[in-house]
């Protein structure tokens, strides 16, 4: 069971995560469900639907439709898988690395901008040294 001093940073967390996720998302031109698709793709390779539907923890319906979707906009294609005849892999296109970095450099500028505007030198410090904390929280 968790402190109630855990419990409260918790809650003080995820509102201020949620708000600046919220904030983010105005900057976005791809809906966040295909961005996160895309980043996968650039991160991890060419990969199987029921593999990019467990790496995003959705349904392989789910994937299949964001798959269908990204394939229409020629940001993904597909190829046969080169071990396995009844499956296909997946891999971003030309198209779709160039929408992921100006997507990328969208979003990181805005909050880029924000950080310079808002927060001062040692404040700054501070939160960079908090992203690796963030990181090995959304890892567990």
């Amino acid at each position: 069971m968790p402190t109630s001093e855990a419990a409260a940073i918790a809650a003080e967390l995820r509102t201020a995560m949620g708000k600046l996720t919220r904030r983010v998302k105005h900057e976005d031109r791809i809906p966040l469900g295909q961005a996160a698709v895309l980043g996968a793709l650039d991160r991890n390779g060419a990969m199987t639907t029921s593999d990019l539907a467990a790496d995003q923890r959705v349904r392989p319906q789910s994937m299949a439709r964001s798959v269908g979707l990204l394939m229409e906009q020629n940001l993904i294609t597909r190829r046969a898988h080169p071990t396995d005849g009844r499956k296909s892999l997946v891999e971003l296109s030309d198209a779709g690395r160039a929408a992921l970095e100006a997507e990328r450099g969208r979003r990181a500028g805005w909050l880029a901008q924000a950080i310079e505007a808002e927060l001062t030198d040692e404040e700054r410090a501070l939160l960079a040294r908090s992203t690796a904390l963030l990181e090995r929280l959304a890892a567990r």
